[in-house]
Order: C-alpha cells, then structure tokens, then sequence
C-alpha cells in the first residue's frame, strides 16, 4: 500500500528525543484496515517513506488511535526541514 500526504513537523521529548509527523486521519483508516496484516508487535508497522530526495526504511509508531512517522534528524538536515514546517511524504507499506 502506497500513500501520500502532508503533514508537520512535531517534537517529542520522551526518553529517546525524536521529530515525528502524522499521518493524517483518511490514511490512518486505510492502515487500520490492513495492520493486522503487518504489524510485527505492539502495533508498528515497516514502511518505507520519502521525503524530497530522502528515502528510509522505518516504523510507523502507534499514537492515540492514529499513527507517527519518525524522521530521522538526517534526514531533516538533508531535506533544509525543520520544526513546525510542512512536508510531503510518501509511505509505502512494507509487509
């Protein structure tokens, strides 16, 4: 399954500091749909996303019914992004 979508950078201080964007809601229903199917526990699932130039293999976190995309600070420095900007993504689901 491939989506795309646009959504801001966010900041999470917990223990391991990370920048995130959500996946917006019409998404979140169509991975809902299939995460039974992907997850490899407690609710990740593999995908592979590009932003600009930039593409990685990661997890989609599960968050208050929706899910978060990590990105990884090289990635931010390599797409000129920082907190609070808006960015395409692309995810594509990895099974």
């Amino acid at each position: 399954m491939r989506l795309e979508f646009h959504g801001e950078i966010t900041y999470w201080r917990g223990p391991s500091p990370f920048h995130f964007i959500a996946v917006p809601e019409p998404a979140c229903r169509e991975i809902r749909a299939i995460s039974s199917l992907v997850t490899y526990g407690w609710g990740v699932i593999p995908v592979r996303v590009r932003i600009g130039e930039t593409e990685w293999t990661t997890s989609l976190f599960p968050k208050n019914g929706g899910y978060l995309v990590p990105i990884k600070d090289v990635v931010r420095r390599a797409e000129g992004l920082a907190l609070g900007d808006e960015s395409p993504v692309s995810l594509t689901i990895e099974a």
